[in-house]
């Protein structure tokens, strides 16, 4: 009987677990507008393909020294 007890009191627990993270998602998270999404979107992609094309040109400028310190 003991070990029903707990499984219900376990159970319990854990909807009640979801129903507080349900209300603090509802009530202290500040989601951001559609508009605030598209701009972040577009922020990170430029930033990728300007890491991107530094590594690029990096990669490519350290290939040709070593190119030419190997035929010295």
């Amino acid at each position: 009987m003991a070990e029903e007890a707990k499984k219900k009191k376990k159970g319990f627990k854990l909807f009640k677990f979801f129903k507080e993270v349900w209300v603090e998602l509802r009530s202290r998270i500040v989601w951001p507008t559609s508009k605030q999404i598209v701009n972040n979107t577009i922020v990170v992609i430029v930033c990728c393909v300007l890491v991107g094309a530094f590594v690029f040109l990096l990669d490519t400028g350290l290939m040709a020294l070593f190119n030419l310190l190997l035929k010295l």
